[in-house]
């Protein structure tokens, strides 16, 4: 497939870049994600021209509007790094960014769970990097996670799922602005959209039914908007499972009892956290392929993304 471009923090390539002259080099980014995305690096703190090395910095005052301030000597860059972010941003339009990794406890980067000091000096875990927060308010869309969620198995699957989606969507707009063709996209996901979130998937469902009542810049604004909302919510196992049922259903004429309570038992181990997802989903692909079950066939659920990743044999 087509490396997708990603932004990320550019010591997690192994550049010396950080305050103290070193690197945060991340071997499963470089080395296994490398193979499927394209990089595109971005060290705020060098880029708004501070040195290597340098003074470290870090966050104070109020969480929601954060100051960025060097620690022995207390140099004020918060006005200048948000003039440099302001200009980063505009430039990264034009990048065709599918998401971006940062990375986590970066004062200028960061995403979240970033330590702000009172002036009491008490820190909490509240904020977020100055270009980091900067990013996330501009791209609102853009699917984000630091170094640190991405090797939670669950999170990197979300991400790597939300990223493969959001791609998709840019393709659609790319190639197809008819709403025929959103039905085809939406019918798609649906599987995907219900794993995440029952409630998006309906309202989902609710505005493409009603498309031809919305100018088209408003039907697909307001359709990606709520898509990347549900995405970010996590697949549960109960969720994943109520799915998997769904799916079974589409067999119950074709299956042999054997093989249909073989097939149950399957997504009730998964149910209970015996074996991994990618159980159930190898046999249900199975079935798809031996019985040519076109609506199957199409779901983005059943193959969201490179199988060599593994992601879902860790969930």
């Amino acid at each position: 497939m087509q490396k997708i471009k990603i932004g990320i923090s550019t010591c997690l390539l192994g550049e010396k870049v950080r305050y103290d002259g070193g690197h945060k080099l991340d071997r499963y980014i470089t080395d296994t994600l490398g193979h499927y995305f394209e990089w595109f690096p971005v060290c705020p703190e060098v880029e708004y021209g501070l040195p290597v090395p340098r003074e470290s910095m870090h966050l104070i005052g109020d969480p929601a509007s954060p100051r960025i301030v060097t620690i022995r000597t207390g140099v004020d860059h918060t006005e200048g790094m948000k003039k440099w972010a302001t200009d980063k941003l505009t430039k990264l339009e034009k990048e065709n960014l599918c998401g971006f990794i940062s990375k986590s406890k970066s004062p200028s980067s960061g995403i979240g769970g970033i330590k702000v000091y009172a002036s009491s000096g008490i820190p909490s875990n509240k904020g977020t990097g100055i270009f980091g927060g900067a990013f996330m308010r501009y791209f609102p869309l853009i699917p984000v996670i630091d170094d640190g969620r991405l090797h939670n198995p669950n999170l990197r699957e979300n991400f790597i799922e939300q990223v493969l989606v959001y791609k998709r969507w840019k393709e659609f707009l790319k190639n197809s602005t008819k709403i025929r063709d959103l039905i085809v996209f939406h019918t798609n996901l649906k599987l995907l959209i219900f794993s995440h979130s029952p409630k998006h998937y309906s309202t989902l469902g609710k505005l493409v039914a009603q498309a031809k009542k919305y100018k088209p810049d408003v039907l697909y604004s307001e359709y990606i908007r709520i898509l990347m909302d549900g995405l970010r919510l996590l697949a549960t196992t109960k969720k994943n499972t109520n799915v998997l049922l769904h799916i079974a259903g589409y067999f119950k004429k074709q299956l042999s009892s054997e093989d249909k309570s073989e097939l149950l038992e399957v997504i009730d181990q998964y149910h209970k956290g015996h074996i991994p997802l990618i159980v159930p989903i190898v046999l249900i692909n199975h079935y798809v392929r031996k019985f040519d079950e076109p609506y199957l066939k199409m779901q983005f659920y059943l193959n969201p993304h490179p199988i060599e990743l593994m992601l879902r044999n860790h969930v």
